[in-house]
């Protein structure tokens, strides 16, 4: 695979990724009461705890496609 290919690749995975954060992020926007009604009814979880563990999740989530997919991509944009 040419560095071309392996680019492409690594742009295609940063939109998707960054497309799946915006997703998550609108849905809980939107239906926060709904997400976390149905969430209730398994864990036993406070409202803070709950928005506190998406945000860390979307944190974790974006600090992985910075390190996984945008870092490699702009080394190789750099490298050529």
């Amino acid at each position: 695979m040419t560095t071309t290919g392996i680019t492409d690749f690594l742009l295609w995975c940063v939109g998707i990724n960054y497309g799946f954060l915006l997703l998550w992020f609108v849905g809980f926007a939107l239906a926060h009461d709904w997400m976390y009604r149905l969430h209730s009814r398994w864990f036993r979880l406070s409202v803070e705890t709950f928005d506190a563990i998406h945000y860390a999740g979307m944190a974790a989530y974006k600090l992985a496609i910075l390190l996984l997919n945008l870092a490699p991509l702009l080394a190789l944009y750099l490298s050529d």
